[in-house]
């Protein structure tokens, strides 16, 4: 019993102090420090009532009745009792009264004394030490309770009082400026009506002594010998001091309403200013407007510029059969030049015989010489014909010549090199051979041996198909199936499924992973092939010549078969699969590519149609790559169930971008995609570590890949520890043999300085004035002071999640300023409450001159802001690769990075003395907190302000680098040929 009291004594201090959970938070607010004032109060007056009752046993009577929470009893039990029980009972919403809890707590205690009383005596039939026990730990959650509620209202209360804090200072100086008014006003008044006093006792004395004069008979009072007179001048001379102090409190009087006067100006011009700061609010709602119908403008301005990009090419052509068609008529000209002056000539002769026939005595003379000029003539004719003839035959020799010049330029155009053939091409033409095999045009054979045609870039094929042009489908078909191969392909057959591909369906950086890797390797010389699914919000205008297919590929789920339409297309040369399911759930029409509450349903159903797509087009792969949690289902898919169909050719390949997403459902769901759930979930194979009924589809992925990859090598030493592998830790270093870190890469071709159509100059390391014009583009673009163009502007474009160190983002913002710089933000969250956190910074900063924040993605401004940026912060709780630093130095930003996965890799620092000295490229820390990036972004501002020259050669160094896709894809091809050949040799084994 004891303990009972005691923690009841605990009860009634957090009912003191904490606000009934109930009211509404603004109320509990406003009680709370009424509460804290009364606190020690009620606790002093409530502990002695509780010694007054242990004192006198005879207070508590013995036949009171208890019963656990929740009986009833028909019987009316004491009043006192039952409104303990009641009020215990309410606890849980956070009801409890001060003096029901102290009224038990005495109750308890007397009881208690009581049956120490009794000893051995009369029985206690009502009371039982159950119900006692039950009401102790009634007692306890009810303590829980009230600390929780405790502490909400604390936290409220801190954060009230901060905001008050400010305020209060004002007041304050108000109040303490108004009492010193008040008291100054006060002593006026005393000192005048003392004055007063003392002038009527001045007055009556003054009348006594000519009284008393008159009395006796003239006395002078004004001599100063007398007591009276030097009592009379001492009261003048504090009359006149005192005059002097009521004329001192009156000039500060006077300066007081002075001061008084001038408040009230400084209110009004306050008032003005509040006036003039809505109107400037409503001025920026406005632009904002006007900035958002800039966006479309933005848009169309960039397809003008492709239009004149195209049209500028077109002309550039034009220009040189001009100046060949030129060359050619400058020759014509001369050609002509020189018949004109054999036909003067011509003429000339023609004058001559004609005078000579008019005059005859010359004719008698001159016969002889005539004979001899027309021998001449005849002489000239036969030059002046063989002339002509000449310049005929040069002119048909020239026509000749231009023709076959014609003709070898149309040649050439229809017979290009098959190695200067564009990858999009063989891409078009591989989807448009696959398709008549998916719609029974051709058999699996004959599309065997076209794509293989395809795959070597055979020019019979190429020539077979630019000669088709014209022609029908039927024509087509029956040229091509004439064609022939032999040989073998010079590459690996490689397909990627995933959910993402840049730029037509991108959310992060899996989309530019999945496009970079493709292009690298076939460039490479192997023949790649990407599946996808059919967003309807994905972005078709960048997909070239898409079209749907004329056939259905049905695929199994929830125990029935699902029609699939196939459309295809080319996506920056790359041939491209996309899988519209015909699901009354329309898995993929959804506006939105994640985040539905199906999203494990909606890829097991992706997943299982695109093993199905590649098998019913009779395709044999040599490899199978799969990306992250949402193809993860491919691996398990293709092993228990494709293989054993003779769908075998292929090794899977499985690369896990970010182990924080694993893709955990509980195991039963894995059976719609016709996986066996008690097969798998097993704690060797997919079974999740968190519970034996969860599944988790990365885990099953490592077990069931032939090769496993994440995207750089510190991070796969960091998903080895229990921390960064989240559960994986153990599965993954039982399967280390097959898994390896290699870094990503960047697409050089679409984060290109010197080539970009989103920036506003374009620039290189060699030139860096154009990065100088962007940055002064942005600035006027968001409304940043331009008055120092020197001013170092600091650049942030991520997703606003913890593992981005949002804490450190925010620190950042404020260390710029104060350091002297400017800072840009570009990006949103999906988290809701950081989003209306950084959504309040934006708008407490939103006239600041030196800070704008963008809580958006917006791709071309992000091209922009890249260009435009002197630093990058990227402080990252931990990040697998990270593209952004890797963008970043391109563009001549340089990057401020915590030490941790591929930032680890890529970024090293520029005063590390045991790294190279070329490598070195940026600023880094450690320690994930605000001391330490603070210290980071001192060094960085200091090389900035401090060394110009060393800052630009850094500059140039970092845009130097090579980050793009070829080292990368390198170590990839290796991992698949190690892969395969392993698999040929068992297979010949």
């Amino acid at each position: 019993m004891a303990a009972g009291a005691i923690s009841l004594v605990i009860v009634h201090g957090l009912a003191s102090s904490a606000p009934c959970p109930r009211l509404p938070v603004a109320c509990a607010r406003r009680s709370l420090p009424v509460i804290c004032r009364t606190r020690h109060r009620n606790l002093s007056s409530e502990h002695r009532k509780r010694q007054a009752k242990r004192i006198s046993p005879k207070q508590s009577p013995l036949n009171m009745a208890f019963q656990p929470p929740g009986e009833e009893k028909n019987e009316a039990p004491d009043s006192t009792s039952d409104s303990t029980l009641h009020n215990r009972q309410n606890t849980l919403s956070g009801t409890i009264l001060e003096t029901d809890v102290t009224s038990k707590t005495g109750q308890i205690g007397a009881n208690n004394y009581e049956i120490e009383e009794a000893g051995g005596g009369e029985e206690l039939p009502n009371v039982r030490p159950e119900d006692l026990i039950g009401m102790i730990k009634n007692a306890q959650k009810n303590i829980l309770l009230l600390n929780q509620a405790r502490v909400r209202a604390l936290e409220d209360a801190d954060k009230l009082l901060a905001e008050k804090e400010s305020l209060q200072a004002e007041i304050n100086v108000l109040e303490m400026k108004l009492a010193e008014t008040d008291a100054q006003l006060k002593v006026a008044a005393q000192e005048k009506v003392n004055v007063e006093l003392l002038e009527d006792q001045i007055e009556r004395l003054k009348r006594r002594m000519v009284l008393r004069d008159t009395r006796e008979g003239g006395t002078d009072v004004n001599t100063s010998e007398s007591p009276l007179g030097a009592e009379l001048n001492a009261l003048r001379e504090e009359n006149m001091v005192l005059k002097d102090d009521i004329q001192t409190l009156k000039s500060k009087l006077t300066a007081v309403r002075e001061t008084e006067e001038r408040v009230g100006i400084l209110e009004k011009e306050r008032s003005t200013l509040e006036v003039s700061f809505r109107e400037l609010e409503s001025k920026f709602a406005i632009s904002q407007d006007d900035v958002m119908k800039l966006v479309p403008l933005q848009s169309e301005c960039k397809a003008l510029w492709e239009k004149v990009g195209n049209l500028q090419t077109f002309l550039d052509n034009l220009t040189k059969q001009a100046e060949q068609a030129a060359s050619v008529l400058q020759q014509n000209h001369e050609l002509q030049k020189k018949v004109e002056k054999l036909e003067a000539s011509l003429e000339a002769i023609n004058e001559s015989k004609l005078q000579l026939e008019k005059s005859e005595y010359i004719d008698e003379l001159l016969q002889q010489k005539v004979k001899t000029l027309e021998e001449h003539l005849q002489i000239s004719d036969q030059e002046m014909h063989s002339l002509i003839e000449l310049y005929q035959e040069s002119v048909k020799e020239f026509q000749d010549a231009l023709n076959k010049l014609k003709e070898e330029s149309e040649r050439r155009s229809l017979e290009l090199d098959s190695n200067d053939m564009p990858g999009e091409f063989w891409s078009q033409l591989l989807l448009t051979v696959d398709g008549w095999f998916l719609e029974k045009k051709i058999s699996s054979n004959d599309a065997k041996l076209l794509r293989e045609m395809v795959w070597k870039r055979d020019s019979q094929i190429r020539d077979a198909y630019l000669a088709c042009k014209g022609m029908g489908e039927r024509e087509i078909v029956a040229k091509f199936l004439k064609l022939t191969l032999h040989g073998t392909s010079p590459g690996l057959h490689i397909v990627h499924i995933a959910a993402e591909m840049a730029p037509v369906a991108k959310v992060g950086g899996l989309g530019d992973v999945v496009s970079g890797l493709c292009k690298a390797l076939q460039r490479k010389g192997h023949l790649v092939e990407i599946v996808v699914p059919k967003y309807d919000c994905m972005n078709c205008e960048l997909i070239t010549d898409l079209k749907v297919l004329d056939v259905v590929v049905q695929s199994y789920f929830d125990g029935q078969q699902f029609n699939n339409k196939i459309w295809v297309g080319t996506v920056e040369g790359l041939p491209v699969y996309f899988i519209e399911p015909h699901h009354p759930a329309r898995f993929f029409l959804r506006g939105q590519y994640y985040g539905e509450h199906d999203d494990f349903k909606r890829f097991s159903f992706f997943s299982r149609a695109a093993l199905e797509l590649v098998y019913q087009a009779g395709k044999k792969p040599d490899i199978i790559h799969c990306h992250d949690w949402q193809t993860a289902f491919v691996a398990p898919l293709y092993w228990d169930i494709y293989a054993t169909r003779g769908f075998d050719s292929a090794r899977i390949c499985f690369t896990c971008h970010n182990f924080e997403y694993q893709g955990t459902a509980p195991a039963s769901e894995l059976a719609s995609c016709g996986l066996d759930v008690d097969h798998l979930n097993r704690p060797d194979r997919m079974q999740d570590r968190s519970a034996h009924d969860r599944i988790n589809t990365v885990k099953g992925a490592i077990v069931y890949s032939n090769i496993v990859t994440t995207v750089s090598p510190t991070y796969a030493q960091e998903v080895r520890s229990a921390e960064g592998g989240r559960g994986l830790n153990d599965t993954l270093k039982f399967h280390a043999r097959k898994f390896v870190g290699i870094l990503n890469g960047i697409d050089t071709d679409t984060w290109n300085p010197s080539s970009d159509s989103f920036i506003r100059v374009q620039y290189n390391a060699d030139d860096l004035q154009g990065k100088a014009a962007n940055k002064d583009a942005v600035r006027k673009h968001m409304n940043l002071s331009t008055k120092d163009a020197s001013q170092p502007l600091v650049g942030c474009i991520t997703r606003l999640v913890p593992q981005k160190g949002v804490h450190l983002i925010r620190h950042a913002i404020y260390k710029t300023l104060e350091l002297g710089g400017q800072f840009v933000l570009l990006g949103s969250s999906p988290v809701p409450y950081i989003q209306r956190e950084f959504e309040g910074i934006a708008n407490h900063f939103q006239s600041n001159p030196h800070v704008r924040l963008l809580l958006k993605y917006d791709d071309a401004l992000s091209h922009l802001i890249y260009a435009a940026s002197d630093l990058f912060v990227i402080p990252s709780i931990f990040e697998p690769c990270g593209l952004t630093q890797m963008i970043a130095m391109r563009y001549g930003s340089v990057p401020i990075v915590r030490k941790t996965g591929g930032l680890n890799d890529s970024v090293f620092d520029i005063d590390d003395k045991t790294i190279p000295v070329q490598f070195r490229n940026g600023f880094t820390f450690v320690k994930p907190d605000e001391q330490a990036l603070s210290s980071a972004m001192e060094r960085a501002f200091k090389y900035y302000n401090q060394n110009p020259e060393i800052w630009q050669q850094l500059v140039q160094k970092v845009m130097r680098m090579d980050f793009s896709w070829d080292s990368s894809a390198a170590q990839y091809e290796e991992l698949y040929e190690m892969s395969v050949a392993r698999a040929r040799a068992s297979a010949r084994a």
